[in-house]
């Protein structure tokens, strides 16, 4: 069992990986940057150490210096949260060197699964259904021969990446060698790495995705699905599970997700994802780490996801069985960003003035915020997730509106309102919704009173 463990994230996935240590009675360490001095995580840790400058290249992403701090302050364990260095192979395959147990799979996994071209290439191996596209990066020539046998509409996607940076959509054949060069551009600048592959355009498809759990005595197990199909610019906004999938849809896709697991010797806690159209579904990418909207798994299932993570990076065989894990009821998750969506969702750092936060039966509420907590301009926008549970899906609907209504943040501008307006709208209600259902309805979501 492992006895202190150093947490390299900041916010509210720290809080939670902290919160989960203490329920285990593991000691933790917090890592700050400058900026992030007054945190709730640095707060709530049995220790703190600054790892540099409010930049997260000086510090989040500081490999050299959050190692320093783990074995400075007898840190036997690290864990990544998300985002940051959580699918860096390079800093897993440096604890690995250190003898710090990195709480996930390992460095030659997260390389496979990081690099989309060869994780699509090890998912036909492994008998999982692909987006039919290109078997790895190509260059212009190769490109334009694959994008002629699948027929536009296509992506050009980033080799080393996700989150919609280095993504272009080419439509017809002649737009192909701009989008081409403008994707590797921007692949290199977000990822340092300019490889990107080609994949057949799925049209608002459904965004599927399978939580999994492994050991490392070679026992995979799945928590059901969740759909994440709404979304901004690639960027999840609710995701909820389970899906309105047809049952024989979900359990081919949780028979895929365990292939697609055992196949690269997955161990600890991953998700496998699908774009789904119709009832064909097909692999898009696995996310090596624990993932934000893990919450609503842990709503319907009962499992505190990070705490598998704990014990299985402990040494722990998992004492879960397939069988034994239900789902019941139905659970949501909206992320609270301080953004301001009626002026291009720019971002809304300052000063929480006052803060409300309504409590209730199956209303969770993951945070890093306060009332006079000052959020800072140098990391990701999202300060909150609200995560509701219902008897049904509509349940769950009108218990989120209610929530949203009663909570409060005050100071700063939030996207609070348009996760409202989402909530309210009859194709969100009857669950007609796909990844084009934010773009397709953007007027009418901002036009909401301020």
């Amino acid at each position: 069992m492992l006895q202190r463990v150093l947490i390299a994230n900041r916010g509210e996935i720290a809080v939670r990986i902290i919160r989960a240590c203490k329920q285990l009675e593991i000691e933790t360490v917090a890592v700050y940057s400058l900026a992030d001095r007054d945190s709730l995580h640095v707060q709530l840790a049995d220790e703190a150490v600054c790892i540099g400058g409010n930049a997260a290249a000086d510090s989040y992403l500081n490999k050299e210096n959050i190692i320093s701090a783990a074995v400075n302050t007898g840190a036997e364990a690290i864990h990544p949260g998300f985002g940051f260095l959580s699918e860096n192979p390079a800093f897993a395959k440096l604890c690995e060197d250190v003898g710090i147990v990195f709480i996930g799979p390992t460095a030659e996994v997260i390389e496979k699964m990081g690099d989309k071209a060869m994780a699509k290439r090890l998912m036909r191996e492994a008998g999982v259904p692909v987006v039919p596209g290109s078997e790895g990066e190509v260059s212009l020539a190769e490109g334009q021969r694959v994008m002629k046998e699948i027929g536009v509409p296509i992506l050009i996607k980033a080799s080393a990446g996700g989150g919609g940076r280095g993504m272009r959509v080419v439509r017809d054949e002649a737009g192909f060698e701009k989008a081409y060069y403008a994707a590797k551009q921007e692949a290199k600048a977000a990822f340092s790495h300019d490889g990107v592959y080609i994949e057949k355009l799925i049209e608002n498809p459904k965004h599927v995705e399978v939580q999994i759990l492994a050991d490392r005595y070679g026992n995979v197990l799945h928590l059901g699905e969740r759909d994440c199909s709404v979304q901004r610019r690639n960027q999840k906004i609710i995701e909820e599970a389970p899906s309105l999938l047809p049952m024989k849809v979900r359990e081919a896709m949780f028979v895929a997700a365990i292939k697609a697991a055992k196949h690269v010797n997955y161990t600890n806690a991953g998700t496998v994802e699908f774009v789904v159209s119709g009832d064909a579904f097909f692999f898009i990418e696995m996310n090596t780490r624990i993932q934000v909207e893990h919450p609503v798994t842990e709503m319907v299932t009962g499992i505190d996801i990070v705490r598998e993570q704990l014990l299985i990076a402990g040494g722990r065989k998992m004492k879960l069985s397939q069988k034994a894990i239900r789902s019941s009821g139905h659970a949501i998750e909206v992320r609270i960003n301080a953004e301001d969506p009626r002026h291009s969702f720019r971002p809304s750092p300052g000063l929480i003035e006052m803060l409300h936060v309504p409590q209730g039966l199956g209303i969770r509420f993951d945070s890093m915020i306060y009332t006079d907590y000052e959020i800072p301009p140098f990391y990701d926008s999202m300060i909150g997730k609200v995560i509701v549970h219902g008897f049904s899906r509509l349940d769950a609907i009108r218990k989120m509106r209610a929530t949203l209504e009663e909570l409060v943040i005050e100071g700063v501008e939030t996207n609070q309102a348009f996760l409202q307006m989402i909530l309210m709208h009859p194709d969100y209600v009857k669950g007609n919704v796909n990844t084009g259902f934010v773009l397709e309805h953007l007027k009418g979501l901002l036009a909401y009173e301020a």
